[in-house]
């Protein structure tokens, strides 16, 4: 991505402060960055205006949480953390900055998945959609970065979440009671638009291939990548007014659609005062018809992994509640977990008040404050008031 952002030329890498193999991949890019220690560093220098975190899985949620709260750009690596914990306090602090915040998952901006999902909303191709079946050998599998804790994140949850939109439920299989890296497993579930989907993920060091196949009432497409998602890719399909028909595509370098994305939000920002790295950029190479790439698909990928989690430790499946990370969505979880602490602590306070009488003079005074605190949600304006103002 710092070399697609310094070939765009409008951007250079002025600092790097990460391993030593890091450095010399850079060097051996063409860049010339200063090399330093500490990424307090890097914050602590006025000329840097957007910062890439690309740390271990493990130091990345510390180095995120500094990079937005230190009001720059942030592009961050996925995936961001292995709960969505960081990704809904980073939204929060980016909705007070302003600053752009986008995660680097690219994927969903090829021209074929951009394609596949426009022959899927087609009626006449394929008709309403039934199944999405996905096979993924890939030797990210077998050799994901999972930290310490040793949790699997999937790959390609932007790229379903592009061609079926946002996924109702979630049902994953393994041999064991959690996903394994190095270990195959199935994953399955419905959209919420209608539709199912089937992905079975084949851990595979030697090989990587991807085949997607969408059946629908009157048709089906198949789009294979041969070589992975960043090698040539094929898509056949045949109308109904004509024969089989085939579409190529040539071996394609993500960093470059991802760093239109990124100028497309620095535009919209330099427009709009109010503007949050949530609104959906307008890709001019057409990824709007597919997703657009902004941190609540970041968000949404860690939910999922979530659910996955879930799924296969409870062997059941899981349903998906989405919520917005917002302060009123932190209020009332707040709120939530006050009010039942104070049902514990009144009932508490009524069996002792028979031997301490003046404990049970208190709980009307807290029931008042508790009920006072919910007029906070009334009396304080919401972010966007607050910024208009």
């Amino acid at each position: 991505m710092a070399r697609a952002l310094a070939e765009a030329g409008q951007h250079t890498l002025a600092t790097y402060t990460g391993p030593p193999g890091g450095a010399d991949w850079v060097y051996r890019a063409g860049l010339r960055p200063k090399l330093v220690r500490d990424t307090e560093e890097v914050l602590a220098d006025p000329s840097i205006e957007t910062v890439i975190v690309a740390s271990p899985i493990d130091n990345r949620p510390a180095h995120l949480r500094r990079a937005v709260q230190s009001e720059r750009h942030v592009l961050c690596v996925c995936p961001v953390d292995q709960t969505p914990d960081i990704a809904y306090e980073t939204a929060m602090i980016q909705k007070d900055t302003g600053c752009i915040l986008l995660p680097l998952l690219p994927r969903a901006l090829h021209p074929a998945f951009i394609r596949l999902a426009r022959c899927m909303r087609e009626p006449d191709l394929i008709g309403k959609l039934g199944l999405l079946q996905v096979e993924l050998t890939h030797p990210s599998l077998s050799s994901r970065d999972t930290g310490t804790s040793g949790k699997v994140s999937l790959p390609g949850w932007e790229v379903l979440r592009a061609l079926g939109g946002e996924i109702a439920e979630v049902s994953a299989f393994a041999g064991g009671t959690d996903l394994q890296t190095g270990e195959p497993f199935l994953l399955s579930g419905r959209f919420e638009r209608g539709g199912i989907f089937q992905v079975s993920f084949v851990p595979q060091p030697w090989r990587s291939r991807c085949e997607f196949i969408a059946t629908g009432s009157a048709g089906r497409v198949r789009l294979v990548f041969p070589d992975g998602f960043t090698g040539p890719a094929a898509m056949s399909f045949a109308p109904e007014t004509a024969g089989l028909c085939e579409e190529l595509w040539e071996p394609w370098n993500p960093w470059p659609a991802m760093v239109d994305s990124f100028e497309t939000a620095l535009a919209d920002s330099s427009k709009r005062a109010t503007s949050s790295a949530n609104d959906a950029p307008k890709d001019p190479a057409g990824a709007a018809e597919a997703l657009p790439i902004t941190w609540q698909v970041a968000i949404r990928c860690l939910e999922l992994d979530d659910a996955a989690r879930r799924s296969v430790e409870r062997r059941r499946v899981s349903a998906l509640d989405y919520q917005e990370a917002s302060e009123e969505v932190g209020f009332k979880g707040t709120m939530t977990l006050v009010g039942c602490a104070l049902l514990w602590f009144i009932l508490l306070a009524v069996i002792l008040s028979r031997w301490v009488p003046w404990l049970g003079w208190i709980i009307v005074p807290i029931l008042g404050l508790f009920l006072g605190l919910q007029l906070l949600r009334w009396i304080l304006p919401k972010s966007h008031e607050r910024t208009e103002r």
